[in-house]
């Protein structure tokens, strides 16, 4: 019964690593089937271009979140922890995104290039993380703003309600 929470995310982790694995290869393949093979005749250097840099986006995610996933063993090979939580928010959903973006704009270039600029979507959203990020270190300026007299009256209502004392009624029998 030891270790049984381990080992159940490292079970969870290999299901799910080995999810993403076949998302990965099977649009791949689509790609490769469709634009190579079928539309040979209409292929550019760009095509090639744009496998390169979608096996890339898939490729460097991919490590990371394996790495996320690898349990980790004691000298004498117990099961010590079953790898991070692939569920969770933060960098690991981000790498999640990045791989699903990249899966859609794969296979939906085959229909046109035109959906190649989805791609703008990751570099804008880390921009708009990095500003929030920034915006936290830069001086707020002065912490007393202005208050015009209704909110002033509103919030010192608030306050003197608030210090109020509060009565519980209990039954007495």
């Amino acid at each position: 019964m030891a270790n049984q929470g381990a080992k159940k995310r490292k079970e969870e982790n290999a299901r799910h690593m080995a999810r993403i694995r076949h998302i990965i290869i099977a649009c791949n393949v689509i790609y490769v089937v469709i634009r190579m093979l079928i539309f040979h005749s209409s292929i550019t250097w760009k095509h090639w271009i744009g496998l390169a840099v979608t096996s890339l986006a898939y490729y460097f995610p991919y490590q990371q979140l394996a790495k996320m996933a690898n349990p980790s063993y004691a000298e004498d090979g117990e099961l010590l922890d079953g790898g991070f939580d692939m569920t969770t928010g933060g960098v690991c959903g981000y790498l999640h995104d990045v791989i699903y973006i990249t899966s859609f704009v794969q296979v939906a270039s085959i229909i046109s290039g035109k959906f190649w600029y989805i791609y703008l979507v990751i570099p804008a959203f880390g921009a708009y993380q990095s500003f929030g990020l920034i915006k936290g270190f830069l001086p707020q300026g002065s912490e007393e703003a202005v208050e015009d007299e209704k909110t002033r009256k509103k919030r010192e209502k608030l306050e003197k309600k608030a210090s109020r004392p509060k009565f519980v009624k209990t039954r007495t029998r």
